[in-house]
């Protein structure tokens, strides 16, 4: 069976689609990052989709999804917390080091778990899914009000709950990893 399945190939679609929504964004063609930033979360709901369906799950798809979505998002959030690219709405500096900072604890405690403890399976928790998930209607937000050139309540409302799931879901990690540890 070929790694390279269809669904593993709309992964690395989205992996590709990363610059030219940085450049969109960099050029001031709000509407079209926020279009291909639209593609981009479709190919999420579809990779897993046609994995499940085609029951053609790999090892290589469990690894690049995650990933994907991680390159796709901390893109993402960097490029809209620039500043001089003429964004209206743009995602604080603390907000992108906060979860940024979270995503790094989180794969430097899987990889020290799993060396000085031995191999452990870290499944996302549902803290992790909704917190992705906050952060794509976050940012779509922030695009499509750019777009329009005017600031938004609905912004600053996902900017708030990004930080806070940030914080819930990190925090939710911490004590999942204890227990991992102290099963040992």
């Amino acid at each position: 069976m070929s790694v390279l399945t269809p669904a593993n190939q709309l992964t690395l679609t989205r992996v590709l689609l990363a610059p030219f929504f940085v450049i969109l964004v960099v050029y001031g063609y709000f509407g079209w990052a926020l279009v291909v930033f639209m593609v981009a979360g479709l190919t999420d709901l579809f990779d897993g989709l046609l994995a499940r369906t085609l029951s053609r799950r790999t090892t290589l798809g469990a690894w690049l999804d995650p990933m994907a979505d991680k390159f796709l998002l901390v893109t993402t959030f960097v490029v809209l917390t620039m500043p001089n690219l003429g964004l209206v709405n743009r995602i604080p500096i603390w907000l992108t080091i906060l979860i940024i900072s979270r995503d790094v604890l989180i794969v430097l405690t899987v990889a020290i778990i799993n060396l000085a403890v031995g191999r452990r399976e870290f499944r996302p928790s549902i803290y992790g899914k909704v917190a992705t998930a906050t952060y794509i209607i976050t940012c779509v937000l922030i695009m499509y009000f750019n777009y329009l050139q005017r600031p938004s309540m609905l912004v600053q409302a996902g900017l708030y709950a990004s930080a806070a799931i940030t914080l819930i879901s990190g925090f939710h990690y911490v004590v999942y990893a204890t227990k991992l540890i102290n099963q040992n």
